[in-house]
């Protein structure tokens, strides 16, 4: 059994998996950084009232949330010149950012009407409203929400091994071809699994930071 253990433990067992641990977190970071950009913009224009706007909003994050991960990053993979990585992370991003702008609207409704009624009382614009006033105020009920997605997003990017990326989970499957004992089975998802909680553990602590200090900018 620690013989077994001791070969995954080998340096260049443990620098492979480095490996697919840099590629989860920047597939991560990239669909956090852009899902957030692009929902937040869907969620306003699906919150203003515009016809239009709204209209196209609803279209997009409607056809994204009725769409699984899976079929996207497939799709995405077979019909776009990219990179397994970056088609991957494409499919990741606009899934992620159907679902960012529906929390983003729904932390808008939730501010008060009497807000923008004090905003035109004092000369601002829509859009000085919502930049200045409203959407920081929505933000702050946003937080869990958009912490416990993008939580997802980071399990969620086991799903691009299908297309051929190497991340982390895809990495340990191909360590497992080599090495597949029962012991040495348990030993490395257990330890795929524990990485896994710990980011989704740090970006929860990151939240509830981020809330925190929002509640006391906003007291």
């Amino acid at each position: 059994m620690m013989e077994e253990l001791a070969v995954l433990a080998q340096w260049h067992n443990v620098r492979f998996m480095a490996e697919g641990l840099l590629i989860t977190l920047r597939i991560s970071f990239f669909t956090i950084v852009f899902s957030f950009i692009l929902g937040t913009l869907l969620g306003v224009m699906r919150y203003s009232g515009h016809r239009l706007l709204a209209s196209l909003a609803a279209v997009y994050i409607e056809s994204f949330r009725a769409s699984p991960l899976i079929l996207l990053i497939l799709l995405f993979r077979f019909t776009m010149p990219l990179k397994p990585v970056n088609s991957g992370t494409l499919a990741m991003t606009l899934f992620t950012a159907a679902i960012v702008g529906e929390i983003v609207r729904g932390g808008l409704n939730s501010v008060d009407k009497g807000q923008w009624e004090a905003a035109r009382s004092q000369g601002f614009t829509w859009w000085q409203t919502m930049r200045h006033i409203v959407l920081p105020q929505a933000l702050r009920k946003m937080i869990p929400p958009l912490t416990g997605q993008f939580i997802t997003v980071v399990k969620d990017t086991s799903y691009v091994w299908v297309v051929g990326v190497q991340e982390l989970t895809g990495k340990g499957v191909i360590i497992l071809g080599q090495h597949g004992s029962t012991v040495q089975f348990f030993a490395i998802f257990g330890m795929i699994g524990l990485i896994y909680y710990i980011l989704c553990l740090g970006l929860n602590r990151l939240g509830l930071w981020q809330e925190r200090r929002m509640s006391w900018l906003t007291m």
